[in-house]
């Protein structure tokens, strides 16, 4: 086996075919760190002149000379290989190691346990703790500082229709999709210069939920970089909405007329017509509040079509993986996210994608902390959680590496707590 720095086709090819093989360990994601002071390198191991382990290396210059890597969603490499890993470890710590590096750090997207929707294990499931074991005994610390979600909810859509994925959804998230599409609300991709209005509603999140979001030049990069991406936009017509909630007001109030006109008739039912009377009423009001709400909406925007919110999805292999994105605060009860998971779920059925991935959830068994409500809304469209095997740090330098976990506790997690 030798150690080798790959070119650009010998790593881009084994990449693609490999079971590991992530977006984050492509030539595109690199290049994207790139523009944001990273370096990158394409590093890997041959036998018989072929590939058989391969990694994209970050690069970031942390303090004077000193740098650190991350190799985003780990080598790509069989784990279980234990020769081989041992071998890349070795090397690839020589490696950093030349360019004054404090550590390595991996979070490679091999499941722990196999689980169900509940986050259960699977008795008889997959296991991975072989290869925990396996990194730990080759110096690797297990960190809690992720990176990357190390907890997904994804979706099998492998050889599956979009009715039978619908089928298998909760009941109260086949009503949200049903009363998103029977108001209007509808989806269409967003164009590069279209990009301001998915910064606004971003930024709009990260005001509301107290995360730092990137300018816009950064998803300009993006689009720019990747031919695999698409931005989703929700959006309602707002006027075309107030004028069907008035037909529907209309033939209330005339149901509600012929109500009250009927409960003067002789042998009139009156226990059961004004069950009915209160039901037509309760909706009249409903249908009146509506409507002030749209007039109100139109008045405000001054504009008929109003953008509720998006999603930027990246497709690799045949997975569809939802990356992020954000809904306007004012537009919240519209529920958009609904309408904008379904309708990529319904594309990556019809062009053939095996999986789709929601991405992180952070708390799927404590229903009283804040963020369990994420894990409920995409375990409504079905599916299970991935929990991988964590983040891993190999240290290069321990006294570096002290100094620079030190310094990273106290600044970078007390401005991120300070923003919660």
């Amino acid at each position: 086996m030798k150690f080798v720095t790959l070119n650009e086709n010998e790593f881009t090819e084994f990449e693609n075919t490999h079971p590991l093989g992530s977006f984050y360990q492509t030539i595109k994601w690199g290049k994207l760190k790139e523009k944001n002071g990273w370096k990158y390198y394409l590093v890997g191991v041959k036998e018989d002149d072929k590939v058989i382990a391969a990694c994209l290396l970050l690069e970031k210059k942390v303090f004077l000379s000193l740098t650190l890597f991350y190799s985003p969603r780990g080598f790509l490499l069989d784990y279980n290989n234990k020769k081989l890993l041992e071998f890349f470890t070795k090397n690839v710590k020589k490696f950093a190691k030349m360019h004054h590096a404090i550590f390595i750090k991996i979070d490679p997207t091999i499941i722990e346990f196999e689980k169900d929707i509940n986050g259960d294990a699977i008795k008889g499931g997959i296991s991975n703790k072989n290869i925990i074991d396996s990194l730990k005994s080759l110096g690797y610390k297990n960190v809690n500082t992720h990176l990357q979600p190390n907890i997904v909810f994804t979706l099998d859509l492998k050889n599956k229709t979009i009715d039978e994925i619908y089928n298998k959804m909760e009941n109260t998230t086949k009503q949200r999709v049903r009363k998103n599409e029977s108001i209007g609300i509808k989806t269409r991709e967003l164009s590069r210069d279209e990009l301001s209005i998915f910064k606004s509603i971003m930024q709009n999140t990260a005001d509301r939920r107290g995360f730092i979001d990137r300018p816009l030049s950064y998803y300009e990069n993006m689009y720019d970089i990747f031919d695999n991406m698409k931005i989703l936009l929700s959006y309602i017509d707002i006027k075309e909405y107030s004028n069907n909630e008035k037909i529907r007001l209309n033939k209330t109030t005339d149901e509600i007329k012929k109500l009250k006109e009927s409960l003067n008739k002789e042998n009139a039912n009156t226990k059961k017509i004004n069950n009915k009377l209160k039901e037509a009423e309760v909706l009249a009001k409903s249908l009146e509040k509506t409507i002030k709400k749209c007039e109100d909406i139109m008045k405000k925007e001054n504009t008929n079509i109003i953008n509720l919110g998006c999603l930027m999805f990246m497709f690799h292999g045949r997975e569809v993986l939802s990356l992020f994105g954000g809904v306007y605060d004012e537009y919240r009860e519209f529920m958009p996210a609904y309408t904008l998971n379904y309708d990529m779920i319904k594309y990556a059925c019809e062009n053939g994608y095996d999986k789709y991935n929601f991405y992180g959830i952070d708390e799927y068994k404590d229903k009283s902390n804040p963020m369990y409500g994420l894990y409920d809304f995409k375990r409504g469209f079905s599916g299970v959680v991935e929990e991988y095997i964590g983040t891993y740090d190999l240290i290069i330098s321990k006294f570096w590496y002290f100094m620079y976990t030190f310094a990273y506790n106290k600044v970078y997690l007390k401005i991120k707590s300070s923003k919660h």
